[in-house]
């Protein structure tokens, strides 16, 4: 696999990212611990995760994620090898997104805590946050960078108009530009991503970890009906997926699968790592079986023809 440029920044990945939104969820600590054995053992160190994470548990406060990150970590001695993802601006119990300099400069200090570790090799504005300007926020990013506790910054959920702007606070104030955005992007759905906020990416030279590259689960083939749903805890989500779009996808991706012979999983992830705006997606395991094949998807290369027939198929 050949690494590939997140911005300027100056970090280079593999093209896979392992999602970190299980770790604490679906994923007990000692699960976490064979899942990120496993991923740096086929050779890949971006693991993305986030302050909020899991606080949608009922009895989680947030951090969880972090936690069992910076613990195994620890534990490993392998710090210096990874590159460690994390975000800000999700309600951490203020009521609201928040991406205020007060906030930012809280926050990243109880990341570094949970993550055991004195910088953040990506640092992430989770959401939007209309209650205080871009230069605030840019601002406050900017000395996180010249402290050495960030190396780069990102932004996550940004429409074309806040990238855009951004990009231009940052130039004029001569501050560190975000390098790398994290919107949702997938076979099924593409809108987020794909068309304005594309352009930007490649015009201004951006790296792009889009998330929710298995679409919840659907694009794995495991949810084809009803009453699949209760397969598994994302099952209920992967459902809105289920239509005559997603049944024509997964036709597709079968189509796909019988000629290369790759699960449904690989192909999906291979699609996205073969879009030239993209540097490479992020997923998520619950076993270290998932974890092999999400490798093989990264190491997957499909031909002209099936990356035409699987495009078309989400039309």
């Amino acid at each position: 696999m050949i690494p590939r440029p997140l911005g300027r920044s100056g970090i280079e990945i593999a093209p896979l990212v392992l999602g970190g939104n299980v770790f604490g969820w679906t994923a007990d600590e000692k699960t976490s611990f064979y899942i990120l054995d496993a991923f740096a053992a086929e050779g890949f160190t971006a693991i993305d995760t986030a302050n909020a994470y899991s606080r949608w548990v009922p009895g989680h406060q947030g951090g969880e994620s972090e936690n069992i990150i910076g613990k195994w970590m620890k534990a490993r001695g392998n710090r210096a090898k990874l590159h460690v993802f994390t975000k800000v601006g999700s309600d951490m119990g203020q009521g609201k997104k928040d991406l205020s300099a007060r906030h930012i400069a809280e926050a990243i200090e109880a990341s570094l805590r949970r993550l055991q570790t004195d910088y953040i090799d990506l640092y992430f504005a989770h959401w939007p946050d209309d209650t205080v300007t871009q230069e605030e926020t840019l601002e406050a990013f900017s000395k996180l960078v010249a402290a050495g506790k960030v190396r780069a910054i990102g932004c996550s959920n940004y429409d074309e108009k806040l990238l855009s702007d951004a990009l231009k606070v940052s130039t004029a104030n001569g501050w560190p530009r975000y390098e790398v955005i994290q919107n949702e992007y997938n076979l099924y759905s593409r809108s987020k991503f794909e068309g304005a906020v594309r352009d930007i990416v490649l015009r201004e030279g951006l790296g792009s970890i889009p998330y929710y590259g298995l679409a919840s689960g659907f694009l794995t083939g495991k949810y084809r009906s009803g009453a699949d749903a209760g397969k598994s805890a994302r099952g209920k989500g992967a459902m809105k997926y289920l239509d005559a779009k997603g049944k024509r996808i997964l036709a597709a991706m079968d189509d796909v699968a019988a000629r290369t012979g790759a699960a449904l999983s690989e192909i999906a992830l291979a699609w996205l790592a073969a879009q030239p705006d993209v540097t490479a997606p992020i997923a998520s395991a619950t076993s270290v079986q998932q974890v092999e094949s999400l490798g093989r998807g990264a190491r997957l290369s499909l031909s002209a023809n099936d990356l035409e027939t699987l495009t078309k198929s989400g039309v």
